[in-house]
């Protein structure tokens, strides 16, 4: 009982960043799975199962208060649901013992990059000219949906950061878009999961607990995507993701208890570290925004 209620706080903290950033439900959950030993296709499948439930509620939230662009979802969600369907049928081909290290190399690149793109690039005032055409989107749904079913996450990491990047679209569109397109993305992965693993590889209780902090979360995520800053909390979100990964790569790798623990406790400095540089960096955008004259 209480692995479920743990669990379901890690749905719950997963949920709101994921719906306030637009990423790391996947990721985070899936990792903390790996770190408690289990196997990296289960892993996926319980966090895939949950998103069914925690995307619909999060993609109604967005839409209500108008985050969503449907004309980016409608492009995005076919290939997505393809890529992730195959995506699952692959991990779970792959041995659960050599696909452990492998996967969490996977997730932590995908953690570090979060880290980056909002320590970094969070700064940036695009001005959303133009539109992302489809050409661009749909090599985009296919390569993030496959991404997202085989690192357990990668469908916001992958999607959100490429949407940013293009400098097309309002950030709170991006979230919001990328959210609702993944209720279609985690049902083909789910579809495969459930088709390659059958329902007793799949452990519902996992299942049960990340969605009930999921759903609970996932409004209260849609309406702080106006107000909190993202670059802390991409910062904080990324470094847990890293945390957790270098842990299981490095005993994968056979690293002694007292390797790890250093090797963790250095990451988990340089992590605090860089949250208080995003504190910071936060705080003089927001003096120079309130310097910014008031156009007449």
């Amino acid at each position: 009982m209480r692995n479920l209620i743990v669990l379901a706080f890690v749905g719950l903290f997963a949920q709101l960043v994921d719906g306030s950033l637009g990423m790391a439900y996947g990721v985070t959950s899936s990792s903390l799975l790996l770190a408690a030993g289990v196997a990296p296709a289960a892993a996926s499948a319980a966090v895939h199962l949950s998103e069914v439930g925690t995307t619909l509620v999060s993609g109604a939230a967005h839409w209500k208060f108008g985050n969503v662009d449907w004309r980016i979802v409608g492009i995005l969600a076919a290939p997505g649901f393809v890529g992730a369907f195959v995506g699952a049928t692959f991990l779970v081909s792959l041995p659960g013992d050599e696909a452990k290290p492998w996967i969490a190399g996977l997730l932590l690149v995908l953690g570090a990059y979060v880290v980056w793109r909002f320590l970094t690039l969070a700064g940036a005032r695009p001005q959303f000219k133009g539109r992302v055409s489809a050409k661009f989107l749909a090599p985009l749904g296919l390569v993030a949906g496959a991404c997202d079913a085989i690192g357990g996450g990668g469908w916001g990491p992958v999607g959100t950061t490429s949407l940013l990047s293009s400098g097309r679209v309002e950030p709170r569109k991006v979230v919001g878009s990328i959210d609702t397109s993944e209720f279609v993305v985690s049902v083909g992965a789910s579809i495969g999961f459930l088709l390659a693993l059958g329902s007793a590889g799949i452990n519902f209780g996992w299942v049960g607990a990340l969605l009930v902090g999921g759903v609970i979360a996932a409004p209260i995520a849609a309406w702080l995507v106006r107000h909190l800053p993202a670059r802390i909390l991409g910062v904080a979100a990324g470094g847990v993701i890293v945390l957790t990964n270098t842990q299981t790569i490095a005993e994968a790798a056979g690293a002694s208890g007292t390797m790890v623990l250093g090797l963790v406790s250095v990451l988990a400095a340089l992590w605090i570290t860089l949250i208080a540089s995003a504190v910071k960096v936060e705080r003089a955008a927001r003096r120079t925004t309130t310097r910014e004259p008031v156009p007449v």
